[in-house]
This record gives structure tokens, sequence and C-alpha cells, in this order.
């Protein structure tokens, strides 16, 4: 199956941004694009691809419970 071209308004849409942000992303070669005449288009799969590898994991802290407390002399 073919992937969906998205426009740079929808992918600014998506990404919950302005449009200078995916033009920016575009112009630095960030992301992949399609060149269709004068038209950018931006495959679906690129977005989500971009979005998985810039996802960063939350820390995950220890209970208070597990640190160990020196006792102040």
């Amino acid at each position: 199956m073919a992937d969906r071209l998205l426009t740079v308004n929808q992918v600014a849409e998506r990404l919950g941004t302005g449009l200078r942000f995916p033009r920016r992303l575009i112009e630095e070669r960030r992301i992949t694009f399609v060149k269709v005449g004068r038209h950018v288009r931006i495959p679906e799969s690129a977005v989500e691809e971009y979005v998985s590898a810039h996802t960063v994991a939350p820390i995950v802290l220890r209970p208070a419970s597990a640190y160990s407390y020196r006792r102040a002399a």
C-alpha cells in the first residue's frame, strides 16, 4: 500500500507547530520529502519516524525508601 503524502500544512497541524518548523526540517534535510513539480510533500511514515526518533523516554525514579541515607555526625 502506498504511503500517504502530506502537505506542509498537514504536517504542521499533525505536529502541533507552525508552518515554519516543517519547512525548516525540509530545508535542513532532517526529514524525508518528495518533490512533485513545485510542490513539496512529506510521506506520513516519515513524520511518524521523525516523531519516534525524537521521542524522549521519562526518567524512572526510585522510591524514597530505596535510597540509603547516612547519618550525619
